[in-house]
């Protein structure tokens, strides 16, 4: 069954680099990235790891957990961990989860249930759907996910504008405009009514369509 926005992140025991972790309790109350990859000592990945770790502390300052996974034992992940620190210039700060009985892969639908149950002898080809992201609330529930190809690294800026953009929208009854980015004018969602709104919103709001009312970012 696929993985839906909304959906409760699967809970699943695991080895990490930074030891066995049981990921509801480890994300606690705050918010959580998992992102994916296919193989150890792959190039894409790699720069993308160097990445996410020079952006940690700002994932950690929006009380969001970063933790990564790859379809391989944690000895092949503390080897690859000082490729990453050479690549990125930053020493890998968070966890990688060893998947290598290819568990949570399958159970957050990047792989097919009949892939078997060993990373041993797998290509990076052969895992090719384990690039997903998926962004998780304080309530465990899939708030956004997205799957890239192997050939194509990830925005990790972007993930950080979407997780501003989900906690806001999480507090507030508003939702973001396109290339939204914090502090710029966002927009009242259509199920809150002008009567409403004005106890919501005293300032007022702009109406540019009926169903399309911008006002202020609450948060700014």
């Amino acid at each position: 069954m696929s993985l839906r926005i909304n959906d409760i992140a699967p809970d699943f025991q695991a080895n990490t680099t930074e030891g066995n972790i049981q990921f509801h309790d480890w994300i606690g109350d705050g918010w959580a990235m998992l992102f994916s990859h296919p193989k150890d000592f792959t190039p894409v990945c790699a720069t993308e790891l160097g990445y996410v770790a020079k952006l940690n502390d700002q994932f950690l300052a929006r009380n969001c957990k970063v933790i990564g996974l790859s379809v391989d034992q944690v000895e092949d992940h503390l080897k690859w961990a000082q490729d990453i620190e050479d690549i990125g210039g930053t020493k890998l700060n968070f966890p990688i989860i060893a998947d290598e009985d290819l568990g949570v892969a399958k159970m957050y639908d990047m792989l097919p249930a009949e892939e078997g149950t060993s990373s041993t002898g797998r290509t990076a080809a052969d895992n090719q759907t384990v690039r997903s992201v998926f962004l998780i609330g304080p309530d465990k529930k899939v708030k956004m996910s997205l799957t890239y190809p192997m050939s194509s690294g990830r925005n990790f800026d972007e993930l950080l504008r979407v997780l501003d953009s989900c906690q806001l929208t999480a507090k507030h009854k508003v939702a973001t405009p396109a290339n939204w980015a914090k502090g710029d004018d966002v927009i009242i969602v259509p199920a809150v009514n002008n009567d409403d709104a004005k106890d919501l919103f005293p300032d007022g709001w702009e109406t540019v369509k009926p169903y399309l009312r911008k006002v202020k970012d609450p948060s700014a």
